[in-house]
This record gives structure tokens, sequence and C-alpha cells, in this order.
């Protein structure tokens, strides 16, 4: 009763192989960064966080140094990879693109990665940490939060003096 049915098991591993792909294929040319939308894909992810943790019995004290350091861990992954990011601003446009650097990819690669294989063991382990596993999967929550929350805002900081240093250039 432990194992899934073979056809779960198949979609558990190819969801997300997937989406690393979407991610991929995304992130190889430039993007059209709208400031005034910056604030829509935080939105999301702290509204769809808040949720789970409406859902969710309240953290205990480790659980909660734990979500703090995960916020902690995104928000530093996150401004990282937009410092790894390629922003440019065409002079006569004034149109603002992005581009994620190799780099970035490969830390999102890499969050992916070592998620795939923290969630295994820390869930296993979960009781023996004195944390449930839901507070170990909010914490995962949560550093998508920070991540997606400071790679925008970095990327608005730049945004933003690059259109300033065009405008001064054009006037």
């Amino acid at each position: 009763m432990d194992r899934l049915p073979q056809g779960a098991a198949l979609w558990t591993n190819l969801v997300p192989l997937l989406l690393i792909a979407i991610v991929i294929v995304r992130n190889l040319r430039p993007r059209t960064l709208r400031i005034e939308r910056m604030w829509i894909s935080p939105a999301i992810v702290l509204s769809l966080t808040a949720w789970v943790f409406s859902h969710s019995p309240p953290p205990s004290l480790l659980g909660l140094a734990v979500d703090v350091l995960a916020l902690g861990v995104g928000a530093l992954l996150g401004w990282w990879r937009a410092r790894a990011s390629r922003v440019t601003i065409d002079p006569k446009t004034h149109v603002i693109t992005t581009r994620v650097s190799p780099w970035g990819m490969m830390l999102i690669l890499g969050i992916f990665a070592v998620r795939y294989v923290l969630r295994g063991l820390l869930t296993g382990e979960a009781s023996g940490l004195h944390v449930s596993a839901i507070e170990i999967t909010d914490s995962f929550l949560l550093m998508a939060v920070g991540l997606v929350s400071a790679q925008r805002i970095e990327w608005l900081i730049r945004a933003r003096r690059l259109l300033a240093e065009a405008r001064a250039a054009k006037a």
C-alpha cells in the first residue's frame, strides 16, 4: 500500500521533468520585462503559499525556525539568480529585456534536484528530526516565495535604473 500505482509513479517523476524542460526553453531566449507586471508572480506564489499555510497546522518552534531559514535561503538564491541575469534596454524604444544566465538556469535545476532528494530523505526522517512532513513541505514553499520575490525585486531595481538612464540620455 506504500507504493504508488505504476502510472502514478510515472506522472510523479514526469511532471517535474516537464516543468524543468519548460523553464529551460523559456530562459533560452530574452524575454520582455514589463515593470508594471513584476508584482504578479510573487503575488501568485505568496497567495498559494498563504492558502496552503491556512490549511496546515501551526508549525512547531523548530519548524518556524526552518521556515525563516528557508525564506532567507530562497531570497538569497533569488537575488543571486537575478544578479546573474542580463537586463538590457533598447535606448530608442525603452523596451527592457532579461535573459537568465546559464548559471541561473543551473541554479533552478540544482534546486529541483536538491528538493527532489531532500523531500524523500526528510519526509522519511521527519519524526526523527522532530518536525512533520507538512512543515518540511511548507519550508520548500517559503523558499520558492523568497526566490521569486527577491528575483523580481532585483530585476525591478535594475530595470528602473536602466530606464531612468535611458530617459536621461534621450532628454
